[in-house]
């Protein structure tokens, strides 16, 4: 894990999940996963969304050429623990495979935070979008 996402999470649980910087005012979620290959929690905070009552992700990685660490983790394990605030919570991971709900979500969210717009003109990959879903 980076000083950077260590920084992230302490601050996050220090204060509730509300944290200052480049996340100030973004609604955060810290995801533990599974190694797909070490078998060990790895825990990263990203920013997630809401449909419904359902909260979602973006596996973007800031538009880089690869699917962040965390979503390779999720395919291969997607069972994780969320925490949302003071909320912690078992989840499971899912996908979202259908071509247009992908498009409504991702589009949700550049609504929600434009820069989303920017990651996807980045990238020649399809960015996946995947729901946590309590269990």
């Amino acid at each position: 894990m980076t000083d950077f996402n260590t920084q992230v999470i302490e601050e996050f649980r220090a204060n509730g999940g509300k944290v200052g910087g480049p996340f100030e005012g973004a609604e955060l979620v810290l995801m533990t996963t599974t190694g797909a290959k070490s078998g060990k929690p790895h825990t990263n905070p990203v920013v997630y969304f809401h449909d419904g009552d359902r909260i979602y992700v973006i596996a973007s990685a800031a538009g880089a050429p690869k699917h962040p660490a965390w979503y390779h983790n999720l395919v291969a394990n997607p069972d994780l623990t969320v925490e949302v605030g003071t909320d912690k919570y078992q989840a499971r991971a899912t996908s979202v495979d259908d071509d247009a709900e992908r498009d409504r979500l991702y589009a949700n969210a550049v609504s929600v935070m434009p820069g989303f717009a920017e990651y996807e003109q980045k990238t020649s990959r399809r960015i996946p979008v995947v729901y946590l879903d309590r269990v």
